[in-house]
């Protein structure tokens, strides 16, 4: 058996993994049902409340009947393109690229260098080039989400200020872009431009939430087509909804700190494998050596490599909360 089947078999057997994951993360037949039957239940209430809630449900459901596909979905260079937009940075596809394959070349040079085995060199180096990038995008995106979600509630007691003082909506959206600095300004003013060549501000702010795709901001368009259809003191709600936003980050918070030593738990024994690893290569790597030229400990490594991903898979799901 050559590294080529071996690599293959590594490939289909990560496959069959990665197919297992998409299974049992579907969606629960539990919480269908429970929807469907709610859904029922708001339909045939005679109480106010729940004829409310209704129609709150509908409005919301058809506050955006015009777009048709998700933002990114039409393609892999769209939704890297707005991957790219999403931390704040002017990079294009193009410089990406070349990050991925100047990170895919060294890694594979020097392993090819310390190891002599081409085929090795070549799997970590695809990986490293593929993996690397990416994982610093996600960095910088969820980076700039946090900063986004720290300065949001600021952002909407600006707009209730305004509209309390007498302001129309979309003046107070411009003061927001002028006055609130970091991404919350930025992408306000991105709202505000739409706006003035003659978008609506309904779908100026939901290409917004497309693009951003964080539940704050859609609460905060859901929140204007609800006032929309129903009426009502639209400050009050903003207030509210900014309330509510600010409650939502310090439950985040609370949850991080209570989950912490699980994290730093999983942390300690997901990475502690490779830096032993890398230790005793560093001072022997006659010692380890094996692990890059027989076919036997080739595959158990990339078997271990496997079940070890298993693991630190389940551990980051069970610290893992949804708000």
């Amino acid at each position: 058996m050559d590294s080529v089947q071996i690599l293959l078999m590594a490939l289909g057997f990560v496959a069959l993994l990665g197919i297992a994951a998409l299974t049992l993360l579907g969606p629960d037949p539990k919480k269908e049902s429970a929807r469907r039957l709610q859904s029922l239940r708001f339909r045939h209430a005679d109480s106010t409340n729940a004829r409310m809630e209704a129609q709150m449900r509908k409005a919301v459901a058809q506050r955006k009947p015009n777009v048709p596909r998700i933002a990114g979905s039409a393609s892999r260079t769209e939704a890297l393109a707005l991957r790219l937009h999403r931390t704040g940075r002017d990079w294009t596809i193009q410089q990406y690229l070349y990050a991925c394959a100047g990170t895919g070349a060294v890694v594979t040079l020097v392993l090819l260098m310390k190891s002599g085995s081409l085929m090795f060199s070549l799997g970590v180096g695809l990986a490293a080039g593929m993996g690397l990038p990416h994982m610093v995008l996600g960095h910088l995106i969820k980076r700039r989400l946090n900063n986004f979600v720290a300065k949001f509630p600021d952002a909407i007691e600006l707009l209730v200020r305004g509209l309390r003082s007498g302001l129309p909506v979309t003046e107070t959206l411009g003061v927001v872009s002028s006055e609130v600095p970091g991404p919350v300004g930025e992408e306000f003013k991105l709202v505000t431009e739409r706006i003035k060549i003659g978008r609506t501000m309904e779908d100026a702010l939901q290409d917004t939430a497309d693009r951003l795709d964080m539940p704050e901001f859609s609460f905060f368009c859901i929140t204007l087509a609800i006032q929309r259809e129903t009426g009502g003191n639209l400050a009050e709600t903003l207030s509210n909804l900014a309330d509510v936003l600010r409650k939502r980050a310090q439950m985040k918070l609370k949850i991080k700190a209570m989950s912490s030593e699980s994290k730093a738990s999983a942390y300690i024994v997901g990475s502690l494998p490779f830096i032993v690893f890398t230790m005793i290569y560093w001072i022997n790597p006659q010692y380890l050596a094996g692990f890059f030229s027989d076919q036997r400990l080739i595959i158990t490594g990339i078997g271990g490599l496997c079940w070890m991903g298993i693991g630190v898979f389940i551990m980051a799901q069970m610290v893992n909360f949804e708000i």
